[in-house]
């Protein structure tokens, strides 16, 4: 009864067009002041415990390296040197918002740090190059996404650890179903532009593509030298979102001399507010799922899964729907954490291999990213865009039916997720 009250509360806030952080966390605390065994402590506790982590750290730092991109200079000539070759094409800068996702996800292992990493270049430039807004925010939700699946991953890695399963394996698997699901991101990206004629703008003659490409080196160095840190065992990805913010710092003061001491108070309070909103909106998003997870709300469903008696592939359709509909209000760790102790056995018991439930789980958390009301990335974007979250989640739609589609295609065929580790590892 309580249960059914608090969501009964949280979609009234909802509603009233409360902001989805407070709608959560009003909703909760109504109901936990109602509950005299619930200790009213737990909730700051719930809420520190949650932020305090050194990879939620990345998100500022990305964010900041983005806002410090667009103002000083660096997105301004890497895109301009991006459109001097492949602008003139079809879909050329919705192709380029999905590979600097892909390359991205390389670097954070989160999704709300990628969307913002790219969201606060590509955004715009997107907008000034002709696509809807609504299109482009929908498609850098969707393809930040992208920065769980593709390794280096925290859920995987959760999953890792609560399965007793080898962390190498399951981001071996991860590499493939990245690959084609960013794939399918740039095929429908191409296909919309030519259907729409977007993206094609003017066709640069060969001396000015030299001339915009040796302007972009510095800017197009940037992903070098991220990812260069981190894969040579320098820098953590945490860690090379702060080598992120001085590259670009120096690169914007002393090469494109574009960034002034008069900026940084409007950069600062951009980079505040959308990581304010965003660390909000986990932290209140822990404190609903603290009280579902103490009323067995996940535990009961998963429960009953077990004692349903399915075959594997009413099995992966139940749990796929679940995965999807907790999706919609908890963050993906919490619900790897709640339900795989659970599943396990099941997993094992019908020969499921443990990587490739991993792989195909990992998937539906991606969704979670994109789906309302607690879906991060809308959030991020959001912010982003300055648009309402309703714009946004129209804009993601089709995207969100692409990469159910591209589920179904790895429940169907494990092979994709298992064949590299298979090869690699054993």
């Amino acid at each position: 009864m309580m249960v059914a009250l608090l969501f009964i509360l949280f979609i009234v806030f909802f509603l009233l067009n409360v902001p989805i952080a407070i709608s959560l966390a009003m909703s909760t605390i109504a109901i936990i002041v109602s509950t005299e065994t619930f200790n009213m402590m737990m909730i700051p506790q719930r809420m520190f415990a949650g932020l305090n982590s050194a990879t939620l750290m990345a998100i500022p730092g990305y964010i900041l390296a983005g806002v410090l991109m667009s103002r000083g200079g660096v997105s301004k000539y890497l895109i301009e040197s991006l459109r001097s070759w492949i602008g003139h094409l079809p879909g050329g800068l919705s192709v380029v918002t999905i590979l600097a996702c892909m390359i991205f996800a390389a670097i954070s292992g989160s999704s709300p740090a990628t969307a913002a990493a790219i969201g606060a270049i590509m955004l715009p430039a997107m907008v000034d190059g002709g696509y809807p807004k609504r299109y482009a925010m929908g498609l850098i939700a969707a393809a930040g996404t992208l920065g769980i699946l593709i390794p280096p991953s925290i859920p995987l890695i959760v999953y890792g650890v609560t399965s007793d399963e080898s962390i190498g394996k399951l981001f071996m698997a991860g590499i493939v179903p990245g690959l084609i699901l960013g794939s399918i991101l740039v095929v429908s990206a191409i296909i919309y532009a030519k259907k729409n004629n977007y993206g094609r703008g003017e066709k640069y003659t060969w001396s000015q593509r030299w001339k915009a490409s040796v302007k972009a080196i510095p800017a197009a160095l940037l992903p070098v030298v991220i990812l260069g840190s981190i894969y040579s065992g320098i820098c953590t990805p945490t860690e090379a979102a702060v080598v992120a913010v001085f590259y670009t710092l120096f690169v914007s003061i002393f090469i494109y001399r574009e960034l002034h001491f008069k900026d940084i108070r409007e950069i600062l309070k951009e980079t505040i507010n959308t990581s304010s909103m965003i660390f909000l909106i986990i932290a209140a998003a822990l404190v609903f799922a603290l009280y579902l997870t103490n009323n067995q709300v996940p535990n009961k469903v998963a429960d009953w899964i077990s004692q349903a008696n399915l075959n594997i592939i009413l099995f992966f359709v139940v749990t796929q729907l679940v995965f999807f509909v907790m999706g919609t209000f908890l963050e993906a760790v919490s619900i790897i954490l709640i339900t795989l102790p659970i599943l396990l056995p099941i997993i094992k018991q019908l020969g499921i291999d443990p990587i490739h439930f991993a792989i195909v789980m990992t998937v539906n958390m991606e969704l979670a990213m994109i789906t309302p009301p607690v879906g991060l990335n809308l959030f991020v974007v959001s912010s982003m865009a300055k648009e309402s979250l309703g714009e946004v989640v129209r804009g993601v739609i089709p995207f969100i039916v692409l990469m159910i589609t591209a589920m179904i295609v790895f429940v169907v065929f494990p092979e994709i997720s298992l064949y590299i580790p298979r090869v690699l590892m054993e």
